[in-house]
């Protein structure tokens, strides 16, 4: 988080060195890299400012964006109160106002067409925050859009492969004239919480290649080895008459402890809520699972590892009378990741470490040949084993057997439910 002076009248922002070239104009204007680095810092930093400036028209764009909640929104009004200039912005439920006349917006791409992008035509700043996302199709409707005189494309992001549509077009061999762009990771951040500190040094010294990706921007690896593609990132709604499917993965020293929830509309499987620590004690378990949603999770039923009857037991006696243990079988790992296979995962951008997993979660590659075996690694999987268990009942009703007799319906899963 940015340092600023506490007089409203003249604000002082320590921008980092890593991002300083952002200050000068630019038609584009990009920063990439890992979580923690301070990008979305630096273009909201530098988004009020220009709007104390000069009067500004900005729009902030995502991909997917059904409703402002965890939005840049939220950053970009925690900046105006941090700098103490609430008095010249007015904030809607909508949009934020900004000084001499100008406007903040917030829009996802998925929505707009040739026709309606033409309302973004007046507007000289866009900012499209989770750019890794953005579809060919919108990056092609957004820059000749923005079309004033001095107006800029501004675009955050985290890496995922060379080949998306951002990453080939500032970072490959012709990238557009005038420029600019930024390579960062938390190294860079001089005030990088302590909090995430924890987070990466578990991912470091666990699983090298999640924190090469995760943390220090790097393309994932070996995309031809990854078990999910069938799951994307957006913010949705959960409906108050969603039925909630819960699944727990045990762990201590090492490894978290998890809880899950998902819900299914048709082909669908939405998964909205996450509880993930490492080193919680049997007896604050209650307490840990308790902060999914308020302790709606009493009220549930849970699937959970059976390998630990004993933390089973312990939680049925204290507040969790329906949890059960999950029933495997000698094949009911591969047969869960199938029937997750079968549906359109969508990730609540809150569930970042399910993000990670679906992200990361490989099947093994041949160190010698290169090639991909069909066996699954066995890190980077304790949301997933969870999120199997929360829908064992569900691929049971489905099947019609019991987890380990189903393997020959395999090719009925991948179809998906009618």
């Amino acid at each position: 988080m940015p340092a600023i002076s506490e007089a409203p009248s003249r604000v002082h922002v320590q921008t980092p060195r890593v991002f300083r070239p952002l200050l000068s104009p630019s038609r584009y204007k990009g920063a990439y890299g890992g979580r923690g680095s301070g990008k979305s810092w630096a273009f909201a930093d530098l988004l009020i400012e220009r709007c104390l400036l000069t009067p500004t028209r900005a729009v902030c764009i995502r991909e997917y964006q059904v409703s402002l909640e965890q939005s840049v929104k939220r950053l970009l009004e925690d900046v105006i109160t941090r700098w103490g200039v609430t008095a010249r912005f007015s904030v809607k439920a909508t949009h934020i106002e900004t000084p001499a006349g100008g406007r903040i917006i917030f829009q996802g791409m998925q929505n707009h067409t040739a026709d309606s992008i033409k309302s973004l035509e007046a507007y000289t700043v866009a900012w499209v925050e989770e750019a890794q996302t953005l579809s060919q199709r919108s990056l092609d409707l957004l820059r000749p859009t923005i079309r004033e005189e001095h107006s800029e494309l501004w675009f955050s992001w985290n890496p995922s492969q060379p080949t998306d549509p951002i990453d080939a077009l500032l970072r490959g061999p012709s990238p557009p004239d005038d420029t600019v762009l930024c390579a960062a990771t938390y190294r860079d951040n001089p005030w990088f919480p302590e909090v995430l500190e924890a987070e990466m040094a578990y991912d470091r010294d666990r699983d090298p290649e999640k924190y090469a990706h995760v943390w220090l921007g790097e393309y994932e690896r070996h995309s031809e080895a990854r078990v999910f593609r069938n799951w994307r990132v957006a913010e949705f709604e959960t409906p108050a008459t969603a039925i909630f499917y819960l699944g727990a993965d045990w762990g201590y020293a090492v490894d978290p402890t998890v809880l899950i929830r998902c819900w299914v509309q048709g082909r669908m499987l939405y998964i909205d809520g996450e509880v993930y620590r490492v080193g919680c004690e049997i007896d604050h378990l209650p307490q840990l699972f308790d902060t999914l949603d308020d302790g709606m999770a009493r009220q549930w039923p849970i699937r959970a590892d059976s390998a630990r009857p004993e933390t089973i037991a312990y939680l049925q006696r204290h507040g969790y009378p329906k949890l059960r243990p999950a029933r495997k079988g000698p094949a009911s790992v591969k047969e869960g990741i199938i029937f997750l296979q079968s549906y359109d995962l969508v990730v609540h951008p809150r569930c970042r470490h399910t993000i990670d997993e679906l992200t990361m979660y490989r099947y093994r590659t041949d160190p010698l040949t290169g090639i991909v075996t069909p066996q699954l690694m066995e890190t980077t999987n304790h949301v997933i084993d969870a999120l199997r268990y929360a829908v064992e009942q569900v691929r049971q009703a489905y099947t019609g057997a019991a987890p380990s007799a189903v393997g020959e319906q395999a090719s009925y899963w991948r179809s998906g439910p009618a």
